[in-house]
């Protein structure tokens, strides 16, 4: 198991930016692969973006393929999410999600992680 922190959401003006991250814990992070997900209100969680345990395989939703950019620091032992040209239709509550895994591997539905963070709120205006 692993604990899940995010932070850096808030209220942006659509064109803004944000930067989320969501710190881990444990000395086997890189065994993860991360993801990023949102749930607006009334709507199921959505995949946003995930990234392997090694760095090397990212993959997007295509709503935001182009402007959101995953990374992970594994020596800080945390993943992140840069968040440009926001929309309103990005407002929701992020939540950092991982699972063990092989260093290649990405997953891509909520059901497939086993550990979640408490979310962080984003919310855009027009």
């Amino acid at each position: 198991q692993v604990q899940l922190v995010e932070s850096g959401g808030g209220l942006v003006q659509a064109g803004g930016s944000l930067r989320l991250s969501c710190a881990g814990s444990g000395r086997t992070f890189g065994s993860y692969a991360m993801g990023w997900f949102r749930q607006a209100p009334g709507k199921e969680r959505e995949f946003v973006a995930a990234i392997s345990g090694d760095g090397r395989s990212k993959k997007y939703a295509d709503s935001v393929k182009g402007r959101f950019t995953i990374s992970r620091d594994n020596a800080k032992v945390t993943v992140y999410l840069q968040m440009n040209s926001l929309e309103p239709e990005d407002t929701a509550v992020y939540y950092c999600s991982a699972k063990t895994s092989r260093a290649y591997e990405l997953w891509y539905t909520p059901n497939e992680y086993d550990n979640w963070g408490q979310g962080t709120q984003v919310t855009v205006s027009s």
